[in-house]
């Protein structure tokens, strides 16, 4: 799509979706008086401005303008069972009913629920809670610079790894392809400390470690990256990873504040056979509270502890194991473990539904799309999708380099242009898509089917 077609698209749907999101606009304008772009988080952020909601049950969520929308983003993929399920709200609702819930800043019986039932489904030997998974991120490549003695973090280009230090390289995409600092405000020698390789690439794996393997303290990406494009690694690109970090001295950190506990039980790093030094965990293990956690091996998490030399200051912080979250994680939890086989049965079903209906919607429209988030010989089922506009036939989608490539795909088309469409249709997108939950029935995808052949219908004269 040229700059002139998608500028033209661009304004039409902009206008249309000033005039159906009225009250939104309303807030929006009143919330930047006092929020920083009137929000306070960037990705919930887009052009003309997000839609506000006011209420959220299932697979769908309710606006100030009084649209019922249905919803693909569920609470930045944590949301696995849908927004508020019944079973957590009743168990918040008990809780605090008994004078438990808030604050208290004291230890009790729950965080040791939780913390077994993450070193049970993981292999890890402890775990430390904390609030946010950029806080895990953080904390674990702080664990693993003392434990080597090492300062260089290993990652891959399009890896998110939260708004923290070194997870500030390598995520955006420029002229250069990944690298070099994305925020002001961090001292000039992160840049040297945080280095970048690109994902599923086993040549340039090896190439970086034969070049950098004395300096680097860990080697942290996610075994099926996230923002970057909803891609599974490669089998032998994680047992490379992890055959390369023992070789070298270095530590293994998989990024699981996504991946785990959505496509099992667990961890993801079992599927591909893998048991890593340090794990990271997010989003789905707080039941839709702020938690975070990282796990891993006795000896590098001994670090955090009261005593030693080397004492990493992993002090959690005021809401850490905070009861009310700790309660509705354990209670998530509790439920996938004993709901296995059905919750991940369900969830691969759908994934692979949607992906393929998609791909062929757009097919049928003249569209070229392609999806991903399939599953692959490690990962047998997928509930995650994005859809993609490559700008030719054949382009394989391994790779966020590939994914975020001008040369490749089409990335405003999809971030812009076809979440504009979709709103429209009151269904919400978020990188081309987003992730199923057990919320949604076959009338939500089919719903969602006929919100896409419209939005296709709508791209097709504007795409060259």
């Amino acid at each position: 799509m040229d700059s002139q077609s998608f500028k033209t698209l661009y304004d039409e749907l902009a206008a249309e979706y000033t005039q159906r999101f009225p009250r939104s606009a309303e807030h929006h304008h009143k919330s930047k008086s006092v929020m920083v772009d009137g929000g306070q988080h960037t990705l919930r952020l887009f052009d003309p401005y997000p839609v506000h909601i006011r209420s959220a049950l299932g697979a769908y969520v309710h606006d100030l303008d009084g649209h019922r929308i249905l919803d693909f983003w569920q609470g930045h993929f944590a949301n696995i069972l849908g927004h508020n399920p019944p079973l957590v709200t009743r168990a918040l609702a008990e809780m605090l009913a008994h004078d438990y819930g808030l604050q208290t800043g004291m230890v009790d019986e729950l965080a040791y629920n939780l913390s077994a039932l993450i070193c049970q489904q993981t292999g890890a030997a402890k775990v430390r809670l904390t609030t946010s998974g950029s806080l895990a991120t953080m904390y674990a490549m702080m664990l693993a610079r003392s434990y080597t003695g090492r300062s260089v973090v290993l990652k891959v280009g399009g890896g998110w790894h939260g708004a923290q230090p070194w997870g500030l390289v390598g995520v955006s995409y420029g002229k250069r392809g990944y690298g070099g600092l994305e925020s002001e405000g961090l001292p000039g020698e992160m840049a040297k400390e945080a280095i970048v390789t690109r994902f599923n690439d086993c040549q340039s794996l090896e190439q970086v470690f034969s070049e950098y393997g004395d300096r680097i303290a860990c080697f942290i990406l996610e075994p099926v990256i996230g923002a970057g494009g909803s891609i599974p690694a490669h089998p032998e690109y994680i047992t490379l990873a992890r055959q390369l970090t023992e070789r070298y001295g270095a530590l293994l950190i998989l990024d699981e504040v996504i991946s785990g506990f959505r496509f099992r039980a667990g961890d993801v790093g079992r599927l591909y056979g893998v048991q890593p030094d340090l794990t990271t965990l997010g989003k789905i293990i707080g039941g839709g509270m702020p938690v975070a956690a990282v796990a891993g091996r006795e000896d590098v998490m001994a670090l955090a502890g009261r005593e030693g030399a080397r004492r990493v200051r992993f002090d959690g912080g005021t809401y850490s194991a905070h009861p009310a979250s700790v309660l509705a994680g354990t209670v998530m939890l509790t439920y996938l473990v004993e709901h296995e086989a059905e919750v991940y049965g369900r969830l691969a079903e759908l994934g692979q539904q949607v992906r393929v209906r998609l791909e062929r919607i757009f097919a049928d429209r003249g569209v070229l799309a392609q999806c991903t988030g399939y599953p692959n010989d490690a990962v047998k089922g997928s509930s995650m999708a994005m859809l993609h506009f490559p700008v030719k036939p054949g382009v394989v989608i391994d790779s966020p380099d590939v994914a975020a490539d001008p040369a490749c795909c089409m990335i405003q088309v999809r971030e812009q242009i076809f979440k504009l469409a979709m709103l429209l249709e009151d269904v919400y997108t978020v990188h081309g898509l987003g992730a199923l939950s057990t919320a949604h029935t076959q009338e939500d995808l089919d719903g969602l089917y006929e919100a896409s052949d419209r939005a296709a219908q709508r791209l097709k004269p504007y795409l060259s």
